[in-house]
Formats: structure tokens, sequence, C-alpha cells
């Protein structure tokens, strides 16, 4: 088995899904999370606030700074992550295929390096 990591990317600007809408979303992310869980093939999931509520941490010579916000502004960023455990590549993708029609974003697989 290896671990994927399933990538939720919004828009950065744009009009946001009504409550309504987000609300049929969300529902549709919870049934998805639980189909994961059921195959066993969940590890770990996570919302994240927006890109504004960040610090970035860089190294200068010899220190740290710290700074507000994201690293570099797009028009895209990362809304939530799902972290699986699958055999292959192939597995990872039908997991994916299912988180866009759960979030109806964008969503990157990547698998992890270990």
């Amino acid at each position: 088995m290896a671990h994927y990591l399933l990538s939720v990317i919004e828009p950065s600007e744009g009009t946001p899904p009504s409550p309504a809408e987000l609300e049929k979303i969300m529902a549709q992310v919870g049934e998805f999370e639980q189909e994961m869980r059921g195959a066993g093939v969940w590890v770990f999931s996570g919302g994240l606030h927006p890109p504004a509520t960040a610090s970035t941490l860089r190294p200068k010579d010899e220190e740290i700074l710290v700074s507000d916000g994201p690293f570099i502004e797009g028009r895209e960023h990362l809304g939530g992550f799902t972290i699986i455990d699958v055999p292959d590549l192939d597995a990872a993708l039908e997991w994916g295929r299912k988180a866009v029609v759960a979030t109806t974003l964008p969503v990157e697989v990547r698998p992890f390096r270990w």
C-alpha cells in the first residue's frame, strides 16, 4: 500500500457558493469521507482556513523570518486535503475522481515519497 495526498484546490477569486450550495457540497464531502473510511483507505483529512490566515517562515542568513499570508499569491489555493492509503496510482486516481465529484473542485493526486 502507498500513501497519496488528495489536495482540494479552491479558487482565490470569484463568488463563493451560496449557503444552500455549500451545505449540499459539505454533505457530499461527508458521504465521501464515510465511503473512504468504510473502504479502509482513509488516513486523515482536513479543511483549511483561507490563505490570509497563514503565516510563512523563510530562512534568511542565520534567522527565520515570519510573515503573514501565503508564500505566493495565486488564483488558486489549497483548501483542504485527504491522505489515503491505497495499492497504487490507479486506485488513488479513482478516489481523486470521487473527491472531485464530492467537492465540485479540482483535486491534485500526489504520492508521498516514503
